[in-house]
């Protein structure tokens, strides 16, 4: 009984799946209690889970079963009935949502196991703006002119997934060295969100919003606007194809010119 928002990637886009590794989520659960419990005392827990917490992923499970941190952003919107009981809950991506409701039931000392749940956020994608399977079938059977109109609403570009992400856009001269496997050097950017930290994941983006790749910052914000060279970020992933930007560097160069502008929104 899940059900609810699963993005999917096709073709180049499957670089940027761990993306969503990165972003969090959002689900709706029906919790069903083995024991009477007063619904205070079921408010309270839940609210107890809320913030960095210890969690073993299930027997069933993708990843190693090891103690891990994940964090609980909010529970909110609890309905309780009787042993049933409704919630919302946004929370960091891998924190598994059944074992959360077993150690609630274990809090509780009545046990409790997950009968419902939906994922209503996957990231930047909520479910008013998912398709079912119906209508991939219609799709699939559609005419010419149906056809494109369709697969436009169904197939939206990579870099909607990018709206949480960190990202940092870059100069069109430094745009064909990333996409040969360059490092970014801080003379190619051009403007970047704020409060980036070292070692985090962010987006390289071009001056027209395209997705260029997926690379891990080594210097923070503020360092990238207070430093005339060196390289602010090493690329991960490139997503962009080769040769799509002019190439714009002497052989054997890896840094790009000019300096950094500005700090983007967001």
């Amino acid at each position: 009984m899940v059900t609810g928002v699963l993005p999917l990637a096709l073709e180049d886009a499957t670089k940027t799946i761990q993306v969503f590794l990165l972003t969090g989520k959002e689900y709706v659960c029906l919790m069903t209690l083995h024991g009477d419990v007063p619904e205070n005392r079921v408010r309270a827990v839940l609210e107890e889970f809320t913030g960095e917490i210890y969690q073993k992923p299930p027997v069933r499970a993708a990843v190693k079963r090891e103690v891990r941190t994940r964090r609980v952003y909010t529970v909110n919107d609890v309905e309780v009935d009787g042993r049933q009981v409704l919630f919302r809950v946004g929370c960091q991506a891998g924190t598994y949502i059944r074992k959360l409701v077993y150690d609630m039931g274990e809090v509780l000392e009545v046990g409790a196991h997950m009968r419902e749940l939906r994922r209503v956020r996957a990231g930047a994608f909520t479910e008013e703006s998912i398709f079912s399977l119906y209508h991939i079938l219609r799709l699939a059977e559609a005419g010419p002119g149906e056809k494109e109109e369709l697969a436009r609403r169904i197939i939206r570009p990579m870099e909607e997934a990018f709206v949480h992400i960190p990202r940092i856009v870059i100069r069109d001269s430094a745009v064909n060295a990333i996409c040969h496997g360059a490092d970014l050097a801080v003379p190619g950017i051009v403007r970047l969100t704020e409060a980036i930290r070292t070692r985090a994941s962010v987006a390289l983006f071009s001056l027209k919003g395209e997705l260029v790749a997926l690379a891990r910052a080594l210097m923070t914000t503020e360092q990238v606007l207070k430093e005339e060279r060196g390289l602010a970020a090493k690329t991960v992933r490139v997503v962009m194809p080769v040769d799509t930007y002019p190439r714009m560097w002497k052989a054997g160069q890896a840094k790009v010119a000019a300096k950094p502008a500005a700090l983007a929104s967001g």
